[in-house]
């Protein structure tokens, strides 16, 4: 549909979904699994989109200012590496990073177009609306779709840039990271290319204390997750009263996000006749946050048939920004 006040387009390619019944199967689901687990991507209501933000602001917080070091450094040397006549980003991503890449496409006489994937039609009109103001002479095309399946069904305009930022690809588990790894290069055409943005393992104090932050913005991130369940399914959780855990594990080189519970709880779904036992000092999952290194990365993007023809760190090397072709 055409958006009269802004002069972006929005397409759908996947069917509109009842938001509110596929979080109940997943709350659900999640809570009777032991350890229980909640879905991360219910932290993104519009507070916790909010907090996100001011996460990347903390000063223990390092990567999306080490990602962006290595986008001004670099971004034009990626652009006259891959050429591409749109960029296409998976996710709408924070606009202080996509704008390096699509000023560096614009000032070397590239394509001017954006596409913007993401579940999220919200998330969409905040990238392009952040992109338009500023970029008047910009192309925007938001999709809204699915990651799993969907990625090949994005309209084309010419050869492309396909990046994925942020190290999001770390929220992934391993199986969840081959599959969408398989997927993008599905959607790769001949002369297309990926830009995979990858924390990387550095000693965990540096890593623990930037998923705890002295001044407990990513507690209350974290928490937002419950507040979002509360409100949208009728729970009671004690949103609050729960601790923020974030711990280094170095045998699964991640960081874990947990929800640890106060006392004995029982939590009601009022309207969903639904009743969870919850144990004093219990753990619920909320997040992973993977860290790799140049041969992990290597690895797995060979596995799905991508090869790194650029490899950019920031100067302390916590970070990586991977140009991938297909092998």
């Amino acid at each position: 549909m055409l958006e009269p006040e802004k002069d972006y387009e929005i397409t759908r390619i996947s069917p509109a979904r009842d938001v509110r019944a596929q979080m109940w199967e997943e709350v659900r689901e999640g809570l009777r699994q032991s350890p229980k687990r909640l879905p991360s991507k219910y932290f993104y209501d519009g507070r916790g989109s909010d907090l996100f933000e001011s996460i990347t602001h903390q000063p223990e917080y390092y990567p999306t200012n080490s990602e962006i070091e290595i986008l001004e450094e670099h971004a034009k040397d990626l652009i006259e590496t891959a050429r591409p006549e749109e960029l296409c980003e998976l996710g709408s991503g924070s606009s202080r990073k996509t704008v390096l890449l699509i000023e560096a496409m614009h000032e070397l006489g590239m394509g001017d177009r954006y596409v913007a994937f993401d579940v999220s039609e919200d998330a969409i009109r905040g990238a392009a609306d952040a992109l338009t103001v500023d970029h008047p002479w910009l192309e925007v095309k938001g999709v809204v779709g699915d990651f799993e399946g969907q990625l090949e069904d994005i309209p084309r305009g010419g050869r492309r840039l396909v990046a994925f930022l942020g190290s999001t690809i770390g929220n992934l588990d391993p199986e969840a990271r081959a599959a969408f790894l398989g997927h993008v290069r599905g959607m790769l055409h001949d002369g297309d290319r990926l830009l995979l943005g990858t924390d990387l393992v550095k000693p965990p104090e540096v890593l623990e204390p930037a998923y705890d932050d002295a001044r407990g913005v990513t507690a209350e991130f974290n928490r937002n997750v419950l507040r979002v369940i509360n409100r949208e399914l009728g729970a009671d959780f004690p949103a609050e009263d729960f601790e923020h855990v974030a711990r280094w594990v170095p045998e699964k080189s991640r960081v874990e996000m947990h929800l640890r519970c106060p006392r004995d709880l029982s939590v009601h779904f009022a309207e969903r006749n639904f009743e969870v036992p919850i144990a004093a000092g219990e753990e619920i999952h909320t997040e992973i946050s993977s860290k790799f290194t140049r041969e992990t990365v290597e690895r797995e993007c060979g596995a799905a048939g991508l090869e790194i023809e650029r490899w950019e760190t920031d100067a302390k090397g916590w970070f990586a920004l991977s140009l991938l072709r297909a092998a």
